[in-house]
């Protein structure tokens, strides 16, 4: 028997323990590759960002690029015209590395600059590809980088910054559009406006979307084209390190979408025929250009993509103090044919010849690396096929993912509620969803993220209340349709949380139940700003609902972490009547139960759990929730004898559409 223990626990697997072992070793065995005889680290070797690119030493400065087909290389900018200068020609070196090295003054902070790479057969304006930062001209809309060597720059004022992960609370935010005027926020805005927001609701980490510079605001961060340019459209590189620095000492943690699956396909601004070949940094043929994205597939064969990415990696790490990332795509990079129209219903779908073995082994490089430079960093796969091995330790024959995001919760919401009468909804079966999860693995959960608001789509919200959103959210003037989709956003996002075995993830607003969906400025809506922002205001008027459901999101975030280890903690169903549209289950000391009629409230409801006295903790009907307050949460509940020995009867009244917390006390 192999000695990988993913295959010692899961003996489903065992038939493919060629596969997964030979997985194993070619990423053992490209490791030491990389690393060469040196005795390096792969923290050395992913250190590209130390060598490449523009630097000031000493008097001088030091700009290199690797452009393997390039037969001459210059920089141009607004210090010498725009036009190729002898005096900035590179000098080409070993492995297709060209150099150039001018004197301090030559540059300055704030200077524009691009290349000119010249191959045979033609040449062409390029952005560096380690340029770190890449500014827009307001008027030509033309994408620059720009020197960014500021005289007093900004230094970090908490140095090592510990992560909380138990449980990690994820609030998934996006810098741009965090404001309520209709424009793009800044980094400055969003730490000064939104962060103090965040720490009050009770998160303890931020997944910021869209850091990675990318030419259309549109695409929400997913076409990059300066992997390691923080975006210019919210403001400047210091911005973000102030933004991240204040983060840390609020507790906050801070992760970032890292897009490794693809790169825009723009000639100038991006990677596509930087040096004049198709295929320098992504495959060459029918392998180059994404079915369905319209970018670019990295080639992870290429020991230089490996040593690119792997830097751009470490990079964010070091430079930004970012705790870790959401990799972005993961479905598309381990699948040749990206996932695309494909059902994952048995373990051999997983090992068919179909995967991208290179990918597989650069996500485990990377995992490997981040942890490395970072042990306590935050590893999280947006990955929707369930490959078995994703989220297992590399010492145990993973990938090594911390977490992978539990895709299929928000799928389940709205196929449930667009599908299912509410007579209809088995309590039950919603449980099984919530925990229908790989041993071993720990998982993100979330009722919601930003890929359920965008425009084609709805919020949770918004498809339970649909226009009375308009103008019925008032205290006082509901509709029964607001009072039924108030009541079920509570219940949905309290299961949702109670049964995480990770972590748990909202997108920014949805926790007051944002009205209306995600739609950036584009050509087809007259390039309006109107649904590419938040309207924070909505949530600070007592007069509105959207401040009770704000308020039941906190509360509920506080229950849980009140619970020590409780993402940790085993979960017991103790309570299943489909009939009824009823399930209860039990974590530590917590009782949790849901009634899921939309009719029924029960007095005296029956439970059987451990002899002691229980305190209602969290009501969803409260009346400072929304709700009607139909229950007196001030009674003790005491069990009474039933006919089982270690088992007592909890007898609670639970109203149609709630659910109840209770903790046991003595």
């Amino acid at each position: 028997m192999s000695s990988l223990k993913i295959l010692q626990d899961d003996t489903y697997l065992q038939p493919f323990e060629f596969a997964i072992t030979g997985r194993h070793d070619y990423a053992v065995r490209k490791e030491q590759e990389l690393l060469g005889e040196e005795n390096k680290t792969l923290s050395d070797f992913a250190s590209g960002y130390l060598f490449f690119g523009m630097h000031k030493i000493k008097r001088s400065w030091v700009i290199r690029e690797w452009a393997p087909n390039a037969t001459e290389l210059y920089l141009i900018g607004d210090f010498n015209g725009w036009q190729k200068n002898d005096k900035f020609k590179f000098e080409r070196k070993d492995n297709g590395i060209w150099e150039l090295k001018v004197g301090e003054r030559m540059l300055k902070h704030g200077d524009l600059y691009k290349f000119i790479i010249v191959w045979n057969g033609g040449e062409g304006e390029r952005i560096p590809a380690w340029a770190r930062y890449v500014v827009q001209d307001p008027v030509t809309h033309i994408f620059s980088a720009k020197v960014w060597m500021p005289e007093n720059p900004y230094k970090f004022k908490i140095r090592k910054f510990r992560p909380t992960t138990s449980p990690l609370k994820i609030y998934e935010c996006h810098i741009g559009m965090a404001t309520e005027e209709e424009r793009i926020g800044t980094y400055d805005e969003f730490r000064i406006n939104v962060l103090p927001r965040i720490v009050k609701a009770g998160y303890n980490c931020i997944q910021i979307m869209a850091i990675q510079e990318h030419p259309y605001y549109g695409s929400f961060g997913y076409h990059v084209s300066n992997f390691f340019a923080a975006s210019s459209r919210f403001g400047t590189p210091d911005e973000l390190k102030q933004l991240v620095d204040e983060a840390h000492k609020n507790n906050i943690a801070v992760i970032m979408d890292l897009v490794h699956s693809h790169a825009v396909k723009n000639e100038v601004e991006g990677l596509a025929r930087f040096d004049g070949t198709p295929y320098q940094y992504f495959h060459g043929g029918e392998r180059r250009e994404h079915p369905a994205w319209d970018s670019l597939c990295f080639n992870y064969n290429k020991n230089e993509v490996l040593h690119f990415l792997l830097s751009n990696c470490k990079f964010w790490l070091e430079e930004y103090k970012f705790d870790g990332f959401r990799f972005d795509g993961v479905t598309s990079m381990i699948y040749r044919n990206h996932g695309l129209g494909q059902d994952f219903t048995n373990y051999s779908d997983y090992y068919n010849l179909n995967q991208d073995g290179d990918a597989i082994c650069y996500l485990t490089l990377a995992n490997k690396l981040i942890h490395e430079v970072k042990p306590d960093a935050i590893t999280i796969a947006e990955e929707m096929s369930g490959l078995p091995e994703l989220a297992v330790p590399f010492s145990d024959g993973g990938i090594g993912f911390d977490y992978r995001l539990a895709m299929g919760i928000p799928d389940f919401w709205i196929r449930y509620i667009k599908e299912v009468r509410d007579e209809d909804w088995k309590a039950g079966h919603i449980f099984y969803e919530m925990t229908n999860r790989r041993a071993g693995e720990k998982t993100i959960s979330y009722a919601e993220s930003h890929d359920q608001a965008l425009v084609g789509d709805k919020t949770i919200i918004f498809r339970l209340i649909d226009s009375d959103m308009y103008w019925h959210m008032k205290k006082g003037d509901e509709t029964l349709l607001v009072n039924r989709g108030i009541a079920l956003h509570k219940m949905i996002r309290l299961i949702t949380l109670a049964t995480i075995n990770g972590g748990y993830l909202n997108f920014m607003g949805n926790e007051f139940g944002h009205p209306e969906w995600i739609d950036f400025p584009r050509e087809g809506n007259g390039w309006s700003y109107k649904y590419a922002r938040r309207q924070w205001s909505l949530e600070d008027r007592e007069d509105l609902h959207y401040a009770d459901l704000a308020r039941f999101d906190k509360a509920m975030l506080s229950l849980i972490t009140e619970e020590r280890k409780f993402s940790e903690s085993l979960i017991e169903k103790i309570w299943d009547n489909e009939g009824d549209q009823l399930v209860a289950f039990k974590r530590k000391d917590l009782i949790f139960i849901f009634n899921f009629n939309p009719n029924k409230s029960f007095a005296d409801y029956g439970i059987l759990v451990k002899k002691g006295t229980y305190d209602v903790v969290l009501d969803t009907d409260s009346v400072e929730f929304g709700g009607f307050g139909f229950s007196d949460n001030s009674v003790e509940h005491r069990t009474m004898p039933s006919h089982l020995k270690n088992k007592e009867w909890l007898k609670v009244y639970i109203p149609a559409r709630s659910a109840l917390v209770l903790r046991k006390i003595e």
